[in-house]
């Protein structure tokens, strides 16, 4: 699990303009843009499956964090334990957050990232690949459109989940 803050909601002063044959091969783009906020993407990943797991929240507190881990129990049987791999973000060891694990004791088990360590959270993985296919170049009019379009895409996601695996090579030990 990880938080993918600051994701910005732009949106176009002036309509894109079509591609012209022999002088711009692609649509054109006004480099000015209006700004309609930012929202944080809360998400965790299944290493089983490849399911994902995500909140679109204006901002990410425990309490927002909180909704996620609630997410996450409701879609587990009662009887497994959730072990979450995670940075030390302060929403993450927040006492509201750990008054709410106290009410669910041994339901979750997290595992900490060690620091500057949050490449070994494949969450990034998944945040990676939305910056690089539907977040990208985004235009919308809203903060709402927004969080709509990215809960649609991770929607396109779970449609033909990936279940992403570490190996030895990809550490870099032979």
């Amino acid at each position: 699990m990880d938080e993918k803050p600051g994701v910005q909601a732009t949106g176009l002063t002036a309509p894109d303009l079509p591609p012209v044959p022999g002088k711009e091969p692609s649509i054109s783009r006004d480099y000015e843009y209006v700004r309609h906020g930012t929202v944080s993407i809360l998400a965790g990943i299944d290493l089983h499956t490849g399911h994902i797991f995500a909140n679109v929240e204006d901002r990410h507190r425990s309490v927002e964090f909180i909704g996620l881990l609630k997410k996450i129990d409701a879609h587990y049987p009662p009887e497994a334990l959730i072990r979450v791999v995670l940075d030390n973000h302060s929403a993450h060891i927040s006492k509201e957050t750990v008054a709410y694990l106290g009410t669910r004791p041994g339901r979750f088990e997290y595992v900490h990232t060690p620091k500057h360590g949050s490449w070994l959270n494949l969450i990034e993985c998944v945040f990676s690949k939305m910056a690089r296919t539907f977040l990208r170049h985004i235009r919308v009019q809203s903060k709402e459109e927004l969080k709509a379009r990215i809960l649609q895409g991770i929607a396109e996601i779970n449609a033909s989940p990936v279940i992403f695996r570490w190996n030895k090579f990809d550490l870099g030990i032979a």
